[in-house]
C-alpha cells in the first residue's frame, strides 16, 4: 500500500489542519472537489453531510479539499451546513501531491480533479478513486466499505 504524502492547509477558519494530525486516531477520508458552489460538487458535499454518520461509525474523519480560498469555502460550507472539514489547497500543492489536478477544466488552469482517499491510521492509502469526468460522482458505497475492512 502507498503512503499517504503528509500536508498542511488551511481549513475554512484559516486554521492551520495537517492530515498527520490525524495519524494513529482516525480513518481520513480525502475528498478533493473542483469548485465550491458548483452544482455536482454542492450535491456531493451536501450528501457526504448527509451521511457523515455513516463514516463516524466507521472511526474516519472526512476532510474536503478544493483550490478554493478558505473564504470562498467557509461561504460554502455555511451556505449548505457542512459538519466536517473543508481545506483549501488554493496553491494547488495537495492536489499536485494527489494527481489529482485537470489541466484544463473549462479554461481554468489547475482544478482539482473530483477523488476520494481513504488512509488508514498508519498512513496508507487504501482506497482511492479519480475521476477524469467531473459530472461524476465517487462510489460512496465502496468508500464505505474500505472504511469498514478496516475496523
Amino acid at each position: 500500500m502507498e503512503t499517504a504524502q503528509d500536508f498542511t492547509l488551511p481549513d475554512t477558519n484559516g486554521e492551520k489542519v495537517s492530515l498527520s494530525d490525524f495519524a494513529g486516531e482516525k480513518n481520513v477520508v480525502l475528498i478533493f472537489f473542483p469548485l465550491a458552489f458548483s452544482e455536482v460538487c454542492t450535491k456531493e458535499l451536501c450528501s457526504t453531510r448527509d451521511n457523515l454518520k455513516i463514516y463516524n461509525s466507521l472511526d474516519a474523519v472526512v476532510i474536503g479539499i478544493s483550490i478554493d480560498s478558505f473564504f470562498t469555502l467557509k461561504a460554502f460550507k455555511e451556505a449548505n451546513n457542512l459538519n466536517f472539514s473543508l481545506l483549501s489547497d488554493f496553491n494547488k500543492e495537495v492536489s499536485k501531491k494527489y494527481d489529482t489536478l485537470y489541466e484544463d477544466f473549462f479554461g481554468m488552469k489547475g482544478v482539482s480533479k473530483r477523488s476520494v482517499f481513504v488512509i488508514d491510521k498508519k498512513g496508507r492509502i487504501t482506497y482511492q478513486e479519480v475521476l477524469e469526468n467531473s459530472d461524476e460522482l465517487p462510489q460512496f458505497d465502496k468508500v464505505q466499505e474500505a472504511l469498514a475492512a478496516l475496523n
